[in-house]
Order: C-alpha cells, then sequence, then structure tokens
C-alpha cells in the first residue's frame, strides 16, 4: 500500500523552501507567480493528502492561493506550533528546512 504524501512549506520573501514527506532534502522555490505554478503542477502529480505552510507575515498570502487555485489541499498553521512541534521531535535548530 503507497504511503500518504505530505508536503511541509516554509514562507518567505524572496522564497518557499519545500519538503516531501519521506524525502530528506529541501527544494527552494521562488515566491514568485510563475515559479509557484510550476511547484503547484510537481506537487499535484504527487498526490498530496495535505500541504502545510506556515504563516508568514502576509507573505504566505500568494504561495496559499497559487497551490490552492491547482487544486492542492492546503492548510495555513501558527509558526509557534510548528517550532513547538519540531522541539517535541528534538530538533533544537532553526532553519527554513526544518521549518518546512
Amino acid at each position: 500500500m503507497k504511503s500518504a504524501v505530505y508536503i511541509g512549506i516554509d514562507v518567505s520573501q524572496e522564497y518557499v523552501d519545500v519538503v516531501v514527506s519521506g524525502k530528506r532534502s529541501a527544494m527552494r522555490v521562488a515566491a514568485d507567480g510563475g515559479a509557484l505554478e510550476a511547484l503547484g503542477q510537481q506537487l499535484m502529480e504527487l498526490g498530496p493528502k495535505l500541504v502545510l505552510m506556515e504563516a508568514s507575515g502576509g507573505f504566505e498570502r500568494l504561495p496559499l492561493t497559487v497551490l490552492q487555485t491547482a487544486g492542492l489541499p492546503v492548510a495555513v498553521v501558527n509558526p509557534r506550533q510548528v517550532r513547538d512541534f519540531a522541539r517535541s521531535l528534538g530538533y533544537l535548530a532553526k532553519t527554513d528546512a526544518i521549518d518546512a
């Protein structure tokens, strides 16, 4: 049985870091319309159960809109809760890839 795919996205003004469950590396994509549309198509091919991204002072609005328009199930979560979850798993460092 194929396991569910989950995607985490850390958003900043200039780029987004994307991590797919089961993969160890993060992908960095420019936070502009064209790059995000291409990302949306790539992620659709993976058929994710859920895409999570942190609220980021409004910078999450464009990625959220583009990915929802592509038909992806996207949720925006509180950054403090993401950080607390990472700590509970033993990740003490603070990096964009860990946040994703």
